[in-house]
């Protein structure tokens, strides 16, 4: 169980660090490191991906709290079963909670990573550890839930 404590707290503290670190560096808008592939650019995003639901600060928080009780519930459950089930749970708890502080503090996520190479939504820590977390969930369901794969 400390391997999963570990993944969720280093993935807030690395979220929120990453933060405070742009905040404190560049002023809103502003683009640093630009090369072809990333770029560090402070933004503001009051939605989700693509700013989708954008100024609904109360629906982000209200996801956010049934998430984390859905996964905290389903890492505590399954924390003995497969290591790609409860790594990847924790690594979506951590995002979780690094995007709900923001958002529950400031009323917005701030993003700071801008891939070059392709049309995508800048993102930050939290996000990567969101996908990470259901990259491994994936896995799981594919490869090791029996359920699935008995069907």
């Amino acid at each position: 169980m400390i391997l999963y404590l570990l993944i969720i707290i280093g993935s807030i503290v690395l979220d929120q660090l990453t933060k405070i670190m742009v905040v404190q560096n560049l002023d809103l808008y502003e683009t640093t490191m630009k090369n072809p592939i990333l770029s560090i650019t402070h933004i503001r995003n009051e939605g989700g991906a693509w700013s989708i639901f954008e100024g609904h600060m109360w629906f982000f928080l209200l996801v956010g709290i049934i998430a984390l009780c859905i996964f905290s519930y389903l890492l505590y459950k399954n924390r003995y079963n497969n290591k790609w089930l409860t790594v990847g749970l924790s690594f979506v708890i951590g995002g979780t909670v690094g995007n709900f502080i923001d958002r529950f503090r400031q009323g917005y996520v701030v993003d700071m990573f801008q891939t070059e190479f392709m049309k995508f939504p800048i993102f930050n820590v939290a996000d990567i550890c969101l996908v990470i977390g259901v990259i491994c969930i994936f896995i799981y369901i594919l490869f090791f839930d029996e359920e699935t794969n008995n069907k």
